[in-house]
């Protein structure tokens, strides 16, 4: 190239989303929140707690927040930090793990729904409706009591209630972008109608659908409370949220702290996942 000759410009790939998100103040203050339960939960057999299912009934006297027990112990005389602490690796499992398998369940669907249409949308559409048509938290009721609580259980309850959620969410995302140019491009291509869905369409829906995926993890900590409230959380000895809340409830009134502590938790569990997902939603704006 000769000396003073204009240098053509260089196109450059937008950075992705996941790149950009430490540009987002709501995202980062989500990640901190999620962050530091996260080192909790990893820590605890590490950390210089008391066994979450020791009791200790010397303090069943003044069971209030002491220098033995941080944030004192609950009714039955366990240490109340070492089973929120405990109890968050037990939700931080179940929770997102619930959520990827709604997704994988829930996402195909989608996708064939919303790229094919006809008879095949018209069936995934219909399924749908008839799961959606039940409230939430009374089908999740009705599963868990049915078949149990358990890890397992909790899993396949999120499968079967969240998964059509999905399914309508990834089917009109796929209905937006199925008659954009680069879809057609991949067609005139001859690529197969599964590298079309999985690397052309799904990459393209990527901002809507982590911040649902957030959302959800998040739904599904509260969704966890509820039936460890409602006596049908995770069988002890594991450490249980809704449980504690539940069990604090008998002597609210004297001992708040007993069902005020674990319900901060989740709540602070929970608005980490929704600030990471407002985040997302605003960068994905952007893009």
């Amino acid at each position: 190239m000769a000396p003073g000759a204009p240098v053509a410009a260089i196109d450059r790939k937008p950075p992705s989303l996941l790149r950009r998100l430490p540009t987002s103040r709501i995202a980062m203050v989500g990640l901190t929140l999620i962050g530091i339960w996260v080192v909790l939960a990893a820590l605890a057999p590490f950390l210089p707690l008391d066994d979450p299912n020791r009791q200790d009934f010397l303090s069943l006297g003044n069971p209030v927040p002491s220098a033995k027990h941080w944030l004192g112990v609950d009714i039955k005389g366990r240490d109340i930090l070492a089973r929120l602490i405990f109890g968050a690796r037990t939700v931080l499992m179940v929770a997102p793990f619930a959520a990827i398998c709604a997704y994988l369940v829930g996402m195909p669907l989608g996708l064939l729904a919303g790229y094919y249409g006809g008879k095949v949308d018209l069936v995934v559409s219909r399924l749908s409706d008839i799961i959606l048509a039940f409230p939430i938290i009374i089908l999740y009721v009705i599963l868990i009591s049915q078949i149990g609580p358990s890890f397992w259980n909790i899993v396949l309850a999120v499968i079967l209630t969240a998964g059509p959620g999905i399914g309508r969410i990834v089917r009109g995302l796929t209905l937006e972008q199925r008659h954009l140019d680069y879809v057609a491009a991949a067609q005139l291509r001859k690529e197969s109608d599964f590298y079309v869905m999985a690397v052309e369409l799904l990459p393209n829906c990527r901002g809507p659908l982590i911040t649902d995926f957030c959302l959800r993890v998040g739904y599904t900590i509260i969704t966890i409370g509820i039936l460890g409230f409602l006596g049908l959380g995770l069988p002890p000895p594991d450490p249980d949220w809704g449980t504690m809340v539940k069990e604090g409830t008998t002597l609210i009134s004297v001992h708040p702290h007993m069902s005020l502590f674990p319900a901060i938790a989740i709540v602070s569990l929970v608005l980490g996942f929704n600030l990471v997902a407002d985040g997302v939603r605003e960068l994905s704006l952007t893009d």
